[in-house]
């Protein structure tokens, strides 16, 4: 089966519990962040980059610099994660059929709408839990939603 080699997300939701469970406001840094997720730091501050703009994380500069949370963990959601790092990107790897092919473009229509369809069915979903859950534990995802 094929899978996703795009692993922003995963490796956000893994810093975001770091830092929601950082005890006295400790900020950590981006080193020690990469280390966790096993990913260079360069990748772990690119994948934030985005989230400081949307004011889920903020940075401190300096010998004791890192990253720390700019809200509540349960106020955080994995929906919100998503569209930060997701956007409009398709979920779905879709290919560029030749433009002439009659079967290409409707084949082409057809996978971009069903990528739409997905594309929200993951985000709902995703807007169930929150980095608060991730910290604590969360039980089965199936348990999750049945109860929502």
């Amino acid at each position: 089966m094929a899978r996703s080699t795009n692993t922003q997300f995963a490796v956000a939701v893994h810093v975001l519990v770091i830092l929601a469970t950082a005890t006295d406001g400790r900020v950590v840094s981006s080193e020690e962040l990469a280390q966790s997720a096993n990913a260079s730091s360069v990748y772990v501050r690119r994948v934030l980059g985005p989230m400081r703009n949307a004011g889920l994380v903020r940075s401190r500069s300096g010998a004791h610099g890192g990253w720390e949370l700019a809200a509540e963990p349960a106020q955080i959601t994995l929906e919100q994660v998503w569209l930060v790092l997701q956007g409009d990107e398709p979920v779905l790897a879709l290919h560029g059929a030749d433009p002439t092919c009659v079967t290409g473009r409707s084949v082409t229509r057809a996978l971009a709408s069903i990528d739409r369809t997905i594309a929200h069915a993951v985000a709902t979903a995703l807007g169930h839990f929150t980095v608060q859950d991730l910290a604590q534990g969360v039980p089965e995802a199936a348990q999750l939603l049945e109860s929502a």
